[in-house]
């Protein structure tokens, strides 16, 4: 029995085992100009299980269409089952969750589901490279962080490629102001392993440092968020200290495409690899492409 991930871009995997198909996050499609697998979200017509990691548009925008076009059950927080729910969704089809819980999903399978983070967006614009450093930006207050985050959203709007901005217009699906909803980290139990889905930078540490997967897929973008505060350093030393702690076999990046140009860039991961050698010398980076079907489990 043979595990295999395949990446759609962002932060989307198509997670098959011999019995389940499992959707990690929605986003397939693209703005005209930017990076993507070359599929749409419209053409995914087997799903058993789709799991969300936070209800932003480059994580749920997607999720309308394969459970539209899937006999999905969709697991996520409580505003990412309203919005799809705004979306036509039924809600019999969905499970809300916020942390806590462990949910059967059939055949020897199971996810247990853990609070999180989401990374400090509203701390810049466009992303930097993981060996950037950055300092500052401690205590800053939930109402300054609004009032940044309304500064990147007016950005988004009005410096991207046209394209891009028509698409962001496109995505947004049910969305509201009322933020990303609470990040999750899920954790999947299968036949042959255990694998970390985390699909935004952020951590909280007591969480983290409980868990020991085989295979933790590890979100690679933006400013890291420690416990609620922005990382004093760089996202390598970030992305470093979650494979310190959870001590995986086998690491897979995303949300290091460049899915938006304009506000992510095309990521170097040099340094998040040497990060990784550093602290954890026994863990294996996998950095596959779009759609390659890559084995994962068993390790």
């Amino acid at each position: 029995m043979v595990t295999t991930l395949d990446w759609y871009g962002c932060t989307t995997f198509r997670m098959q085992t011999e019995q389940k198909t499992i959707f990690l996050d929605a986003y397939i499609d693209r703005a005209a100009n930017a990076e993507g697998p070359g599929r749409t979200a419209d053409e995914v017509t087997e799903c058993d299980w789709l799991v969300i990691g936070h209800a932003h548009f480059d994580h749920l925008y997607g999720a309308e269409r394969i459970m539209a076009n899937t006999n999905a059950t969709l697991i996520g927080g409580y505003e990412s089952v309203r919005v799809m729910e705004e979306a036509g969704v039924p809600l019999d089809r969905m499970l809300c969750v916020a942390g806590g819980e462990t949910v059967d999903l059939g055949d020897g399978h199971r996810v247990s589901v853990f609070p999180s983070q989401h990374s400090c967006v509203w701390s810049h614009a466009e992303m930097e490279q993981p060996d950037q450093v950055c300092l500052g930006d401690l205590g800053v207050t939930y109402q300054e962080q609004q009032a940044r985050f309304a500064e990147l959203m007016t950005y988004l709007g009005t410096e991207l490629a046209p394209e891009a901005i028509a698409h962001l217009g496109a995505s947004m699906v049910g969305h509201s102001e009322r933020g990303d909803g609470g990040a999750l980290v899920f954790v999947f139990e299968l036949p042959d392993g255990s694998v970390l889905f985390q699909n935004t930078s952020g951590h909280w540490s007591g969480v983290m440092d409980l868990l020991s997967p085989d295979v933790a897929i590890l979100a690679a973008a933006g400013r890291g968020n420690i416990d609620g505060e922005p990382i004093q350093g760089s996202l390598a030393e970030f992305v470093g200290r979650q494979v310190a702690m959870l001590q995986p076999s086998t690491v897979l990046l995303c949300h290091h495409d460049d899915w938006l140009p304009g506000f992510s860039v095309p990521t170097d991961t040099t340094p998040i690899a040497a990060e990784i050698e550093r602290v954890a010398p026994g863990t294996t980076l996998l950095e596959p492409g779009y759609l390659e079907g890559t084995p994962i489990l068993p390790v």
